[in-house]
């Protein structure tokens, strides 16, 4: 596998409509984010990792970790602000201040405290060894499957895809991105600028995932979130313990 330079983007927008400060509300005696922190730390292919916020808070406990940051300007930190445009701001800020230039760019939300092990490190790997656009991670729907979905009708119950499918198993397996990683090539990026108006621009034409499992990664937007995520994180404690 060849060696490139690759940046890892922490976004950490200090507003959220779903849950205020959750990036640093306490779990289990750490910030939501230092979980973030901890996985790009982790991570044997991540060159440089820096953190993109508009919290004054936020900023310097990333400082004080060590990791540097840049400061969001208002319009990349509204609930409208494209990840796209906030990573373009990022890392063209990133490069003229030291220098550093990105093959390719990771996408690590602050607000996922729990993700599979080597989750990043394996997006990473398949960007680099397939030459592909985009690589993303995604958990199966289960249950919520578009064949056992309805419209409601006032009180009518209209199937969204008719079917007689009982079983689970005999559903068409599909998948939903989780949130754990985002890695795309740096070309793939900028095809951000060139299509401004398409949100997903910078996903490329060759976009690529991987699967993971069901409750391994957990994106805290509510607060029932948090109490999922500090089971999920217990429970990978006492499986640590158990190998140890």
């Amino acid at each position: 596998m060849s060696q490139q330079n690759i940046l890892g983007i922490i976004l950490a927008r200090g507003g959220s409509t779903g849950l205020a400060g959750k990036h640093l509300l306490p779990l289990l005696g750490q910030p939501v984010i230092r979980y973030t922190f901890n996985h790009a730390r982790a991570s044997r292919l991540l060159t440089q990792t820096i953190v993109t916020s508009d919290c004054p808070k936020i900023l310097r406990y990333a400082q004080e970790q060590g990791f540097e940051t840049i400061s969001r300007p208002a319009e990349l930190a509204t609930a409208d602000a494209s990840v796209q445009d906030t990573m373009l701001h990022a890392m063209h800020n990133h490069e003229r201040r030291t220098g550093f230039h990105a093959d390719g760019l990771v996408v690590l939300y602050g607000n996922v405290p729990a993700r599979g092990e080597g989750v990043i490190d394996r997006g990473i790997r398949m960007l680099i060894e397939t030459r592909c656009d985009s690589v993303r991670s995604w958990c199966p729907v289960g249950k919520w499957h578009p064949n056992w979905m309805a419209k409601l009708e006032g009180d009518k119950v209209v199937s969204l895809n008719p079917n007689s499918i009982h079983r689970r198993q005999d559903l068409t397996p599909l998948f939903l991105h989780d949130g754990a990683v985002v890695a795309v090539s740096r070309s793939s990026m900028l095809r951000g600028e060139e299509f401004p108006n398409d949100a997903h621009a910078f996903f490329g034409v060759d976009r690529r995932g991987f699967p993971t499992q069901v409750g391994e990664t957990v994106e805290v937007d509510q607060l029932r979130d948090l109490y999922w995520a500090e089971a999920v994180l217990r429970e990978q404690q006492s499986l640590q313990k158990k190998v140890a």
